[in-house]
């Protein structure tokens, strides 16, 4: 135990030996080390010294090549402007020196104007007393003449007026004439092959309609049923529909009569649904009646919309589309005023096009021009006025309805598009088998015409011929002379375009015979 402390003693000892003397050598390179970093870093510091030195006199240079760099710009500029300053001043010497040149020659004509005004006015006051002397001898010279002819100078005035103005109307009757005839020579071929393209690029049926409807049965023993017991059943359906049922003696046939073919066609399908179905009663009838109305009513709608569609004609209202419809079932003259609309308006369409004009205008303008026919309840104004209110309460253009108001000349033409539809309305409505004319009307429009020509002085007689297409007056030789013929059919063709309406043309021959008759004895 006694060696083991021993060791740890002598161990203990030889660290703490070994401690101090590590220590005394530590201390001994410290000093070592801080010698060794003072040379280190006055070397260090020396050549700092030389580096900033070196670099001092490297940015000296530096800044003196700079200053020397801007100094040369900055004299290249002044020397830029001193070169541009130069400049302006010698244009604004060269603009002196032209406006002085300018103001000499302003004065130079300023002085020669007021030499010239001078001299004007000099010759002014000169004309002046030549017009004084030459007016005195005029007025002598007047008074020379009236006391050598025995008239005032405003009677010998009158006279030569009055002279003159004879010559003038047949002079300018003359000229009125001959430029009509040369008007017509160079376009009523124009306006023929115009009008004959139109009418045979349009393809129509001739329709007629009347003011009845035939209702064919299979045997005389519906007829029985038709009529009712006492005759109720008939009764009921003429007072639902509002049409004369006739039920006579023509064998598997029945009549229905009425002057509004709306009425006509829903007597004929309610008819034709009670017969079918067998149920005749009032009841069964009032209920087929209203609601075959208002099949129809849907039939008009789908009627316009198809015809607005088949034309080519966009956004019309739907009243206007409606009253298209009901077109189908009216008629003016016995023509079917759907299918002449229709008509009317392709042929507006193609004259348009051959014009240059508005072709959807003008298939518009004429689809409606007759929609004053078909009115819901009567109305005191012309259809072609009621036709242009309806057109302007649904908005359509002020064209289209002056066209639908003029075409009848109620009102004044005011666009190409209304003498267009007036034309093709004549020509759907001329053609033969077009219409059925009343008797009394065509023989009326005949008298019209006579008297009209009888109504002009000189007038021996007139006749008219070729079912209204000429006028041919007699004039007596002694009251009417060749110039005055002329005129003579001028007026009254004036007159029959304003006063009358008519289809197509008439044509105004005025003959004048000279007879001179002697008797031998």
């Amino acid at each position: 135990m006694d060696s083991t402390l021993i060791i740890i003693i002598s161990g203990i000892v030889g660290i703490a030996a070994g401690f101090a003397i590590a220590k005394v050598m530590e201390r001994s390179n410290v000093s070592n080390l801080i010698k060794n970093a003072k040379k280190e870093a006055a070397s260090i510091l020396k050549d700092a010294k030389a580096e900033a030195e070196t670099n001092k006199q490297h940015k000296i240079l530096q800044a003196k090549e700079k200053f020397i760099e801007l100094k040369s710009e900055h004299e290249q500029v002044i020397l830029a402007r001193d070169k541009k300053i130069a400049e302006a001043e010698k244009r604004t010497r060269d603009k002196e020196s032209q406006v002085s040149n300018e103001l000499a020659k302003t004065k130079k004509a300023t002085d020669d104007l007021e030499a010239k005004i001078n001299d004007y006015s000099n010759r002014i006051e000169s004309l002046e007393k030549k017009q004084a002397e030459v007016d005195r001898l005029h007025k002598s010279q007047v008074e020379q003449l009236e006391v050598i002819s025995g008239l005032s100078a405003e009677e010998a005035k009158n006279q030569l007026v009055e002279s003159l103005k004879a010559e003038a109307k047949s002079s300018a009757m003359s000229h009125i004439q001959e430029t009509l005839e040369e008007a017509k020579l160079t376009a009523q071929q124009e306006a023929k092959k115009i009008i004959i393209n139109t009418i045979q690029r349009v393809g129509t049926e001739e329709a007629v309609e009347n003011c009845v409807s035939v209702f064919n049965i299979e045997s005389d023993d519906v007829k029985g049923r038709i009529i009712g017991r006492e005759g109720r059943n008939i009764r009921a359906l003429e007072a639902a529909t509002g049409v004369e049922i006739i039920v006579d003696d023509t064998p598997e046939a029945i009549i229905l009569s009425c002057f509004d073919p709306v009425r006509r066609e829903i007597a004929r399908l309610a008819l034709h649904k009670l017969v079918t179905d067998g149920r005749i009663h009032p009841a069964r009838i009032e209920e087929v009646v209203a609601k075959t109305a208002k099949q129809i009513d849907d039939e008009i709608i789908e009627v316009g919309k198809r015809t607005v569609i088949d034309l080519g004609i966009h956004g019309l209202h739907p009243e206007l589309i409606k009253v298209v419809g009901r077109m189908k079932y009216r008629s003016s003259y016995g023509q079917n005023l759907l299918q002449h609309s229709r008509e009317v308006s392709k042929l507006c369409g193609i004259m348009a096009a051959e014009l240059g004009l508005n072709v959807k205008l003008a298939k518009r303008a004429g689809l409606l021009h007759d929609i004053g026919k078909v009115p819901d309840t009567e109305s005191d104004l012309p259809h072609a006025l009621l036709g242009m209110q309806w057109a302007e309460k649904y908005g359509e253009k002020e064209e289209v309805c002056n066209a639908i108001g003029a075409h009848h000349d109620e009102i004044e033409m005011k666009s190409l598009l209304s003498p267009i539809i007036q034309v093709c309305d004549a020509i759907s409505g001329a053609r033969p088998g077009a219409r059925r004319q009343v008797l009394d009307s065509y023989i009326q429009r005949l008298k019209d015409l006579e008297d009209i020509a009888y109504g002009f002085q000189g007038v021996k007689s007139a006749y008219a011929i070729q079912a209204g297409r000429e006028l041919r007056v007699i004039v007596e030789s002694e009251k009417v002379s060749d110039d005055n013929a002329a005129n003579l059919s001028f007026e009254i063709s004036q007159k029959i375009q304003t006063e009358m309406t008519y289809p197509g043309q008439v044509k105004i021959t005025v003959i004048r015979e000279t007879r001179a008759v002697n008797i031998a004895k």
